[in-house]
């Protein structure tokens, strides 16, 4: 047999096996994902009232919680137009329970102001209890999931965006 021939079936088999090899350690991969299951804990579900989707009851609640943070905290309030441009908008996340107690907060959007950050969750802390939920704002936990906006001017006063005066137009 010339060399050319067997050199070419030498090539076709080498190729052959590698597809086999290939397919084998294929099929041992699939097999031992299949056999892996992966089971997530599980949460409660909770049901979010329509009446906290968006409704007067709840602006109200909510107008109710940043009055109290306000009273809680006058030397940190500014009173008057925030300035055009910021210094810092912290965005909290918060739970309250049927209590008025906050259970968890934490900064949810920030610009990496830590001190505006720090006294956002703070002052969030020192307004506690807050005012009782209305039961029909629960979810089936008994509590109801709040955000609110830290708008901070230079000074490091802020005003809550729910109750804030219109921000300034020009740089005065």
């Amino acid at each position: 047999m010339p060399i050319r021939v067997c050199r070419t079936r030498l090539l076709l088999r080498r190729a052959v096996l590698a597809r086999r090899f290939e397919q084998i350690v294929a099929l041992a991969l699939s097999a031992w994902l299949a056999a892996c299951t992966i089971t997530l804990p599980q949460k409660p579900l909770l049901v979010i009232p329509p009446a906290a989707l968006n409704s007067t009851t709840l602006d109200d609640y909510r107008a109710a919680i940043a009055k109290r943070i306000v009273e809680r905290n006058p030397s940190y309030v500014l009173h008057g137009t925030p300035q055009a441009m910021l210094r810092s908008l912290v965005v909290v996340s918060f739970t309250v329970d049927r209590n008025g107690q906050v259970v968890k907060s934490s900064v949810y959007r920030t610009n990496g102001d830590d001190e505006a950050e720090a006294t956002a969750l703070s002052t969030l802390r020192r307004a506690a209890p807050l005012p009782t939920p209305p039961a029909r704002l629960l979810n089936s936990a008994g509590q109801i999931e709040l955000f609110e906006d830290w708008l901070f001017n230079d000074n490091g006063k802020f005003q809550l965006r729910t109750i804030a005066s219109p921000q300034a137009q020009s740089f005065d």
